[in-house]
């Protein structure tokens, strides 16, 4: 799952409390090249700070020393709600020896899918060996979307490889909406857009239809010649999430020159999206702002315009594109820990 209101039946702690380590914790994407460090309008934190941030195709980890960026990589995903718990213990052992050890004071992680206490110990598990000594804090990603939009109340909304929205206000309160995973939801994100591509040029094979634009361009993606193939392969064990999310970018370009289907799809993803806003903003009675990030929701401005147009329909104003990756919001939160 990408996002849920549900927790363990464990004693609450508080979405994004600091932990020890190891003790109990709370409960398509294209992204600057590595090493292309962002400025920080953060609170300098003293000594070495790990910012993880954690999506369903790469892990992005950087190391900050006495509040400023020194070390910045991508490495493959560590959420093991993607991959398998080999998978991503090898790639944050990957992401640690590129950043370098030694001592560290404090990683702070965010990671889609941490709806529980043991879905945060048990990334915390794998962080733990790389960085004995330091304090742990695992929450859910969208919580370093908001802060690296510079806020400490408002809405963040996730549009990657899934979707998930989540807000905080001046009290405190906190609210989420849709992230129930690919299997329920997902709506508006990266895989959300690839199933749709399949599903319509299903729908025109059935129809007796000849391939159009975006399913020929799926078909040459997927190296098949035939939209039948597109069944089996979709539930072939060969592709997953991550595939199919990646062939979103079929439907921005297949958009921008002119395709109405795929028009219609990105209006009906930024509808989505708005429509999860809207919601936590209700919830927490507030106006805004509301943050949009993640892959898709940075880089596809026909997205950010349905997104901002069907806000604003709803009376919203408020509404900012993040302008650097999540990660570079650690040192924010980590400064209203101290």
């Amino acid at each position: 799952m990408t996002d849920s209101d549900n927790l363990s039946d464990a004693p609450s702690v508080p979405a994004g409390s600091p932990v020890p380590s190891g003790s109990p914790v709370p409960s398509p994407e294209t992204a600057p090249s590595p090493g292309a460090l962002s400025p920080v309008d953060a609170v300098p934190a003293k000594g070495v700070v790990i910012g993880l941030d954690i999506g369903g195709t790469k892990t992005r980890g950087v190391r900050f020393e006495n509040g400023e960026p020194v070390a910045d990589e991508i490495v493959g995903s560590s959420n093991v709600q993607n991959v398998s718990r080999e998978e991503a213990a090898a790639h944050v052992a990957e992401l640690f020896a590129k950043i370098g050890r030694g001592p560290v004071a404090h990683v702070y992680a965010g990671a889609g899918g941490i709806d529980t206490n043991e879905d945060a110990a048990a990334l915390a598990a794998l962080i733990k060996p790389h960085v004995p000594g330091a304090r742990i804090t695992v929450v859910h990603d969208s919580r370093l979307l908001l802060a690296a939009g510079g806020a400490s109340s408002g809405v963040a909304v996730i549009a990657g490889t899934g979707s998930a929205a989540w807000g905080r206000n001046d009290l405190g309160e906190e609210a989420r909406a849709g992230g129930w995973g690919y299997l329920l939801g997902d709506e508006g994100s990266g895989y959300w857009l690839g199933r749709e591509a399949v599903r319509h040029s299903l729908r025109r094979m059935n129809q007796a239809l000849e391939p159009d634009e975006l399913t020929r361009a799926l078909l040459e993606s997927c190296s098949i010649d035939d939209p039948n193939q597109l069944i089996a392969l979709f539930h072939s064990p060969s592709t997953g999430r991550r595939f199919w999310a990646q062939q979103a970018r079929l439907v921005v370009e297949a958009a921008d020159t002119g395709h109405r289907i795929s028009q219609e799809l990105i209006d009906q993803a930024g509808k989505d999206l708005a429509d999860m806003a809207a919601q936590v903003l209700r919830q927490l009675r507030l106006d805004g702002p509301v943050i949009l990030g993640s892959g898709l929701g940075m880089n596809v401005v026909r997205l950010q315009d349905s997104f901002r147009n069907h806000l604003a329909a709803a009376g919203v104003t408020d509404v900012r594109v993040l302008d650097k990756e999540p990660v570079f919001g650690v040192l924010r939160l980590v400064g209203e820990q101290s």
